[in-house]
């Protein structure tokens, strides 16, 4: 039992919630009617098998770097509870599972999405993580694909709806993970992880980045309304919602305490919930 505990923890099923939860909107957004049960069941198992293997395979790549982390050392790999050949295994398993399942039972389009969420994942973003702070911006790619997967095993085909829900939570993460970033500074430099808030001590541009990226939120998330994906319900809450999200990163630009890092931070892991729901329960 203890033993499946640490498996569990591999796959990082807390970050990957916000992944499988963003594929199911994508797969709403871009059903019709009647509802495809059964597609849906097929989509949410490919796409938790991707984003576990996902997961482990970052946990296995970066166990020296986890051991350095305060937050991070008490991990499967770094505290020694499993050993680094078992998560290779396991990572590549839960991969390969997903893909197969996403292009067998749902289709090419989806499973593609998979091996590109997958290949920017661990072959891009991973490795950049030790080399530059662009690794932020490219880890913002896979994060983003989800929705994408959801929309293409629904319509079998992206458009210009499709890549809005990209954008929307493409833009979403960078102020979310820069809030991430300020918070934890001292145990990134620990870890020999040039990110943005270790190699801007300052936070200036820091901060900077995260306006930046949350004033191209605000137009984007509107999009949906543009392409009558949606109603005037979603407009006007994704207008009051994404004012909010720039209020508290201007905050943390002006003033890049903790507090107001944290407060970016918490505002928005409650922005993309809301705004998700009130998109499908207003969707045209």
């Amino acid at each position: 039992m203890k033993n499946l505990r640490d498996y569990i923890s591999l796959t990082k099923p807390r970050l990957n919630s916000e992944a499988i939860f963003t594929a199911v909107i994508g797969f709403c957004m871009g059903s019709g009617r009647p509802f495809n049960w059964g597609l849906m069941a097929w989509v949410l198992l490919g796409i938790t098998a991707v984003a576990a293997g996902c997961g482990t395979l970052n946990q296995w790549l970066e166990a020296e770097a986890d051991g350095r982390m305060a937050r991070t050392r008490k991990r499967p790999l770094p505290s020694g509870r499993l050993k680094k050949d078992r998560a290779l295994w396991f990572g590549a398993g839960l991969s390969v599972l997903g893909t197969a399942i996403l292009f067998f039972f749902v289709n090419d389009l989806a499973a593609f999405l998979g091996v590109a969420a997958l290949v920017s994942y661990i072959v891009m973003y991973t490795p950049l993580k030790r080399i530059s702070s662009l690794c932020t911006v490219v880890g913002a790619i896979p994060g983003a694909i989800p929705p994408l997967m959801g929309w293409a095993a629904a319509k079998d085909a992206i458009g210009p709806a499709g890549w809005t829900l990209f954008a929307i939570l493409f833009f979403w993460q960078m102020p979310h993970f820069l809030a991430i970033g300020w918070m934890y500074r001292d145990d990134y430099a620990r870890a020999g992880f040039p990110m943005l808030a270790v190699v801007d001590p300052k936070g200036g541009s820091t901060g900077l980045m995260a306006v930046a990226y949350a004033v191209a939120l605000l137009p984007t998330s509107l999009l949906p309304a543009y392409f009558h994906m949606t109603g005037h319900v979603y407009f006007w809450a994704a207008l009051v919602l994404s004012s909010a999200f720039l209020f508290y990163s201007c905050r943390m630009a002006l003033n890049r305490s903790l507090y107001n890092a944290r407060g970016l931070f918490w505002f928005s892991i409650t922005y993309l919930p809301i705004l998700f729901l009130v998109m499908v329960l207003d969707k045209a």
